[in-house]
This record gives C-alpha cells, structure tokens and sequence, in this order.
C-alpha cells in the first residue's frame, strides 16, 4: 500500500511540473515576442482613424490641402482670416465641413455624408479654427455684410458696383486687368457656389492680395445691398455649360476622310 501510494505521488508530482514548465514556457514566449526585433511598443502604434481628436493632425489631413497651412489659403479660401469667421458662425462651417458645397470642389466630410470623419472630429475642427484664428475684436465697429442674403440682387445696379469697386483691379467687364486676373473666366465660375462669390467678396482673399469689403475704395465700405448687387451681376457671366461652344460643323472638327 505503501509503495502504491508513493507512486501515486510521485506521477502528481511529475504532472505538476509539467503544468508549471508549460506556464513558464508560455509566459517566457509572451515576454519573448514582446521583445521581439521591429515589434512596434505602445507609444509607436499607429492611431485608429476615427479616434484622431488632436486639431492640427485632423486639419493637416484634410484641411491643408485647399485651405493652406496654418489657414493662410491656397486653393480654396483662407480659413484663419477673421473677415470670413465673423461672417460664417459655427453652424456654417460645420455644415460645410460635415456636408460639403454642392457644385463647388468642397467635399463631404463627415462618415454620415460618406466622407472619413465622426461628428465628434468635425466639432474638434470648428471649434479648432474659430478658437486659433478667430480675431472678434479686430474689426474696431464696422460691421460686415451678413454671410447670406435673404434676396436676390439687382444685376444691372450690380454692373455698376462692380466698375466702381472691382474693376480698378479686374479690369473692365471682369474679364482681367493689370493687377488681377479675369472673374468671369467660365471655369472659375463654374467652380464658385454664388455663396462662394459673396463670401469672397464680403472677406476677400488676403492671401492674394484681394481686399475685403472695406478695401476696395479707402473709406468706402461696401453696403449689403452692394455685395448682393454684385454678386448677382458675377453669377448672371456663369455659362451654363462651361466649355461651350464646342466647333460643330466638319470644316471645323476636321474632315473624316
């Protein structure tokens, strides 16, 4: 009995170091590929897309290519000029930031539009440029135009606020001068929202030159009915099919032969 039961204990030992060695060889290959050359450590793994919160990173990736570093501008319109974010409250910019502009190069950027961004990231983006580049206190009194107009202007009064403000630069009937080019080239217009004209009008493009509302005729300020008036004036150039008139005849397309 005596040796039968020293053998027992002698197999629940052996079985006993078999479960350890295979908990120690577990733990030491665990502890191995943690080491393991080229494995990246915590701080280096890359950032989930959607978890991104940090401002300059989600502006970088898809602000900057258009609106410029820093929101100085390039493509599209400068984002850090305190002209535009006195005109266009948050509301604005997170529509256009989360839906797009139709018919403009603006695209959609939120996941709930089909673009790449939660809302959590589009709010990190509003609040990130009206907290860096908002200047409220710049405009000492004066008061801009609205961001929107709740009716139509007049084009032929347009034509004239056009020749009394813009032309000096653009030249006579826009189409380009000495000191800016044409505004009422058809693919320019094809690619501006009448949104588009107003705000620039209304903020400028300080990035190239262009003044905003106050600038065009030194203490002078464009009124709100001005700006409506001239942007209709700008939208009633737009072509309604850009490109056009293509040659139709066969002397002009170049005989098939």
């Amino acid at each position: 009995m005596d040796e039968r039961k020293t053998r027992e204990g002698r197999t629940a030992m052996r079985f006993c170091l078999l479960i350890l060695g295979a908990i120690g060889l577990s733990a030491l290959g665990v502890y191995g590929c943690s080491k393991a050359p080229g494995r990246p450590v915590p701080g280096e793994m890359p950032a989930i897309p959607g978890e991104i919160s940090d401002f300059s990173t989600l502006y970088q990736q898809n602000c900057a290519g258009c609106h410029g570093q820093e929101g100085k501008g390039g493509a599209a319109i400068a984002l850090a000029n305190p002209v535009y974010l006195a005109i266009a409250d948050d509301s604005i910019v997170r529509h256009s930031t989360a839906s797009g502009v139709p018919g403009t190069s603006m695209p959609a950027f939120a996941q709930t539009a089909g673009g790449m961004l939660t809302d959590k990231q589009i709010d990190v983006i509003v609040s990130g440029i009206r907290k860096r580049w908002s200047k409220p206190d710049s405009f000492r009194g004066a008061e801009p135009p609205p961001y929107s107009s709740s009716g139509s202007g007049d084009i032929s009064r347009g034509s004239g606020v056009y020749t009394t403000y813009c032309s000096s630069c653009h030249g006579v009937a826009g189409r380009g001068g000495q000191k800016a080019s044409s505004i009422v080239e058809g693919s320019f217009l094809a690619l501006v929202s009448d949104q588009g004209l107003r705000t620039i009008v209304i903020a400028g493009r300080p990035e190239l030159g262009a003044p905003d509302w106050r600038g065009d005729i030194p203490g002078k300020p464009m009124s709100a009915h001005d700006v409506s008036d001239v942007v209709a004036w700008l939208a009633s150039q737009r072509s309604k099919f850009p490109g056009q008139p293509f040659p139709t005849t066969a002397k002009a397309m170049g005989e098939i032969r």
